[in-house]
């Protein structure tokens, strides 16, 4: 093996060699700014909820507040009364934004919503499972205020 020939194998090596330490140790820290980006915007897309939506048939109310980093919110459900929201959370998953909510009380034992948020038309848009009947339907929510 002549000179030239050993001088590429040993620039190859080491290009390999910075490629591979940049990879090791630089990763890591990458993924976690782009974990931390997605978080954040994931969050700025959870705080577009808040607000008073209305169920498209029926007329029963969400009320969404206090929304938070870690997906956890307060929600309230009229229809027309108060009914007690057992669970209210958020996720941010495949760029897509979902809302769920349990009732617990009369008649409401385990009832939820799965909504997905709509950023284009302003709408929650999913299904309704009513515990009592054991049914699941597709329902929707406007934001009225």
């Amino acid at each position: 093996m002549n000179r030239k020939n050993r001088v590429k194998i040993l620039q190859s090596l080491a290009t390999i060699a910075v490629f591979s330490f940049m990879w090791l140790f630089y990763s890591p820290a990458l993924a976690g700014q782009e974990q931390g980006i997605q978080e954040n915007s994931g969050f700025s897309a959870a705080q577009k909820l808040e607000g008073r939506w209305v169920r498209q048939a029926g007329g029963y109310v969400l009320v969404l507040q206090d929304i938070r980093p870690d997906g956890s919110l307060k929600a309230f459900y009229l229809n027309p009364r108060n009914i007690n929201v057992h669970i209210a959370s958020w996720k941010f998953e495949d760029e897509r934004l979902f809302l769920y909510v349990e009732m617990r009380d009369v008649n409401y034992p385990g009832s939820n919503y799965t909504l997905m948020y709509r950023a284009a038309t302003d709408v929650l848009w999913g299904s309704y499972y009513q515990a009592v009947q054991k049914q699941t339907m597709d329902v929707s929510f406007v934001r009225s205020r």
